[in-house]
């Protein structure tokens, strides 16, 4: 199970991960939740119809990550020139990224609160059990981190990957590309496993 999700009988996914990989997790989740920013304030005790109406931002974000999380609908202007559909993309940024933020803040926020909740052991490791709707937030998690790190990476697709494996140790982006390999195996193990 070392390094890989399993599935549990109960439809969830099981992994054993030792203290470093908890705190590299944790510590992506974190920094992943600050990019994405705070939530707005008082929103759990706001009219839940009135949340519906909140505007959004109507421009995508400047920062490469989060425009690669949040993206345009319907390609965006360098894609599709054309106004209507400028506009139209804006309209549907202004009513959709605050719950995708939020969602995406979420799923962080579960994966975080799932490794606070372990006991390592006597070495130093610990077995995560997750249960099937956590499943899907872990999933949401790993791929927003594999996402984030790819982009700061440039990773345009699978191939950029094998090649940045190949970097020497003292390339500064080494352990990113590390990291962002080492997501994709856990998130390739958990999809396996609730299929299985």
């Amino acid at each position: 199970m070392a390094g890989h999700f399993e599935p549990l009988p109960d439809g969830g996914a099981a992994v054993a991960l030792d203290e470093v990989e908890i705190s590299i997790l944790r510590s992506l989740a974190v920094q992943l939740m600050e990019l994405i920013g705070p939530g707005e304030e008082g929103a759990e005790d706001e009219d839940p119809l009135a949340a519906i109406f909140n505007d959004g931002p109507s421009e995508p974000p400047s920062d490469p990550v989060l425009a690669r999380l949040f993206p345009d609908a319907y390609g965006g202007p360098d894609l599709v020139p054309d106004d209507d559909v400028q506009a139209a993309s804006a309209e549907f940024r202004r009513y959709t990224e605050n719950d995708l933020r939020a969602r995406k803040r979420e799923d962080a926020l579960a994966l975080v609160r799932a490794l606070d909740s372990l006991s390592p052991g006597i070495d130093q490791g610990a077995v995560l059990r997750l249960k099937p709707d956590e499943c899907r937030q872990w999933l949401g998690a790993l791929n927003d981190l594999r996402l984030a790190i790819g982009t700061r990476l440039e990773v345009t697709d699978e191939e950029d990957g094998g090649e940045l494996l190949r970097l020497p140790d003292t390339d500064p982006r080494k352990p990113m590309v590390m990291a962002y390999l080492w997501l994709g195996g856990l998130q390739e193990t958990l999809v396996e496993s609730l299929m299985g």
